[in-house]
């Protein structure tokens, strides 16, 4: 037992409560240095991409990048008729107080709407797009103050700010809703586990406390790495589950080291026992999950490089604490375990697997080939509306339509449908001829009837760079916005702009955005599935020291994966599932969703893939036949397999409870993944294709038989 992790657990169980100061100061620390420095959020730049992105660019550099703006919608209280003279009076005290708010850069007279009778008023807010969801507060107090003073009408504000704050008070009450929910759940699991509430609390605590340090660690990173505002959240996602999770393959491994020996052995060499186990699968387990969070980089987007940052932070944290804290806690707890069982002079039981168990055993034993068959072709059906996904970026009419905010968003685009989305066409050049390409444009765009007459015109100080706003009645996911901005992309502007020479021009907008981000992922998937499946291989044949088990590796976590996304596409594409998980379809997956999925996904498999390899190399490695070392690994590796699924799954699922619609397709897709990982992958298809295999599963490593192991014996014993 020489290696690190084996040597820093020993060192925490000898002295156990220098490790314990040492990890509260570690975390302490990491989160006090967080606070001090501050996190450093993402800006709008830091979201360009595609085509969209470089228009935004060229747009600032001439002073003309896009402004937030928020609308006060004036209408009729509800069931009334709308009273002109007091809408009118409302609208001048609106522009009356906005024009004294220093974050308010322009406030437009009031427009009215065509078809139906009501007043809006726009603020153009002087702030920076990210930062204007936390600058939105005080505007809201200015317009409940002209309500108050005009009840005769009704004044409400709303826009993508507006919005923003909303979802953001949402999400923290979802996220710590969902907390409350698996935190009980986690807990009565784990006091089932070990019939002890002093054991069942250590992994529930050491996750904890590794989230804290996490994001504290994380507001450090993110003056290197941008935080895009999801960091927090997927540190709170992982680290609760893969925390206990790497807390409970240890304890579970300690307890029958000390179930095996009869209680002879101390509680120190019971953890040394512990550490030269299941402490190097935890390790090798949280290093994979780690590798394989890290691909998100190459998709060289802020939100997934925060989602990697957060992924990657809170599961080395929790290997950290796995292999320091705990053996320490586990020293201190075993001779309190020992005395107790000492009490009741009966000798802790070495876990026998259960009935059901035994009898998966028995029929995987007996009907390996009709097993792997059976159950892989399960799951290429659950796999199968893979085939059907529609990927898109989630506009703003997605958000949760109970948020106050979305009421108003939903009335006032009703009334004025040119507010959903706008294109902007930016064009850098010294040109002349450019004033008479962009009026040709707008005369083309007025006649297009996805697009309709409503357009601005923006010219920066010097002249040189202009931006022409064109309003869309349409809302950015549907299909006759996308086709609108294809053809103002390849018909209209060639037929303009594209005419001139010495000319730079992009389109962004609304609809740019929601088009381009989902298409620039798709250019950099095929490099992250590259390193992801890579990593998968490699650290799985490095670790097994076999060639075999590392394409097995790919290719269960590929099925794993493929299952769980068929079940979300068929659960958040259709509709028959929106009553029962409360949602509304919008026919398509978050862009985001299958990409951060997929990384995850591999990384979480790992866990039970390792622990379970693990188990049964260990046996192989003493000398069983490799089916004897598989059903040795499944019977000792049941269990735990089984409390950790139950604890993951609790994590994710509770997430689908929540209001956002990403979050509930990314908690059901964990959940699922997770669930057929543990149930159907390693226990019915790892252990019958192992079998099948027989010893060429640890190519090119040859196992030591069992008459080589007696004869090893035999002779060691002569000698």
């Amino acid at each position: 037992m020489t290696n690190l992790p084996v040597r820093v657990a020993r060192w925490s169980a000898h002295h156990p409560w220098h490790a314990i100061a040492g990890w509260l100061v570690f975390v302490a620390v990491c989160l006090g240095a967080g606070i001090a420095v501050g996190n450093n959020s993402a800006v709008t730049a830091d979201y360009r991409v595609g085509e969209a992105g470089r228009a935004e660019a060229i747009a600032a550099d001439g002073g003309l990048q896009r402004r937030p703006v928020e609308h006060v919608l004036i209408t009729a209280p509800v069931g009334g008729v709308l009273n002109e003279r007091a809408a009118d009076s409302a609208a001048q005290d609106v522009i009356d107080r906005m024009s004294s708010q220093a974050m308010v850069a322009d406030v437009s007279d009031p427009i009215p709407a065509s078809n139906s009778p009501a007043l809006r008023v726009d603020l153009t807010l002087d702030v920076e797009e990210r930062e204007a969801s936390a600058a939105v507060a005080n505007l809201h107090i200015e317009i409940e103050a002209v309500q108050d003073a005009h009840p005769e009408v009704l004044v409400q504000q709303t826009g993508r700010a507006s919005i923003g704050q909303a979802v953001e008070q949402q999400r923290g009450q979802d996220i710590t809703q969902a907390e409350l929910i698996t935190l009980p759940i986690t807990l009565i699991t784990l006091l089932l586990v070990f019939r002890s509430l002093s054991l069942a609390l250590v992994p529930v605590v050491l996750a904890l406390s590794s989230i804290a340090a996490s994001v504290g660690l994380s507001m450090l990173v993110s003056h290197i790495v941008p935080d895009a505002g999801v960091g927090t959240n997927v540190i709170l996602l992982i680290g609760l589950a893969v925390g206990v999770d790497y807390s409970l393959f240890y304890l579970k491994r300690e307890r029958e080291e000390r179930a095996r020996a009869g209680g002879s052995l101390s509680a120190t060499a019971a953890v040394d026992l512990a550490a030269a186990t299941s402490g190097r699968a935890v390790v090798l387990s949280g290093v994979a999950v780690a590798v394989s969070s890290a691909t998100l980089y190459f998709v060289g987007d802020v939100i997934f490089s925060s989602l990697a940052t957060g992924a990657v932070l809170v599961t080395l944290v929790a290997v950290a604490s796995s292999i320091t804290v705990l053996p320490a806690t586990l020293a201190k707890l075993g001779a309190i375990a020992e005395h107790r069982t000492s009490r009741r002079r009966k000798p802790m039981r070495t876990p026998k697997a259960n009935r059901l168990s035994a009898a998966l055993m028995r029929f995987v034993g007996q009907c390996p080939a009709l097993t792997l068959s059976v159950a892989t072709l399960a799951m290429l059906s659950l796999s199968a509306p893979v085939l059907g996904m529609k990927i898109t970026d989630m506009g703003v009419e997605t958000h949760p339509p109970d948020l106050p905010a979305m009421q108003t968003y939903e009335r006032l685009t009703t009334a004025y449908p040119e507010v959903r989305a706008i294109h902007q066409v930016v064009v850098h050049s010294d040109d002349p001829a450019t004033a008479t390409a962009l009026a040709e444009l707008k005369a083309m765009t007025a006649d297009d009837p996805a697009m309709g007459e409503s357009s601005t015109l923006r010219v920066s100080a010097d002249g040189r760079t202009r931006v022409l706003d064109i309003a869309v009645p349409h809302f950015v996911g549907e299909q006759t916005a996308r086709d609108s901005l294809q053809r103002l992309r390849e018909e209209y502007l060639p037929l303009t702009l594209g005419q001139l020479d010495r000319v730079e021009y992009a389109v962004s907008g609304d609809v740019a955005r929601n088009v381009d981000y989902p298409q620039h992922q798709q250019e950099r998937l095929p490099w992250v599935v590259g390193a992801l499946l890579l990593v998968t291989f490699g650290i799985t044949a490095w670790a097994f020291r076999s060639v075999v088990l590392g394409a097995i590796g790919v290719v269960l976590n590929l099925l794993s994966v493929g299952a769980a996304m068929g079940v979300m596409t068929w659960v958040f594409q259709e509709k028959w599932a929106e009553g029962l998980l409360d949602f509304t379809s919008t026919g398509s997956i978050g862009s985001r969703v299958p990409l951060f999925l997929f990384v995850i996904l591999f990384g979480l498999s790992m866990d039970y893939q390792v622990f379970l390899i693990s188990r049964i190399r260990e046996a192989a490695t003493d000398g069983m036949s490799t089916r004897e070392a598989v059903f040795d690994g499944m019977r000792n590796s049941t269990s735990v397999i089984t409390s950790a699924a139950i604890v993951m799954v609790t994590v994710f699922a509770a997430f689908v409870a929540v209001h956002l619609i990403e979050m509930k397709q990314t908690g059901l897709g964990l959940a699922v993944a997770v669930l057929l990982d543990a149930f159907i992958i390693r226990t019915l298809i790892l252990p019958s294709l192992m079998l099948l295999l027989g010893d060429r599963v640890w190519w090119p490593t040859r196992m030591q038989s069992p008459r080589d192991s007696a004869a090893s014996m035999q002779s060691a014993t002569l000698g």
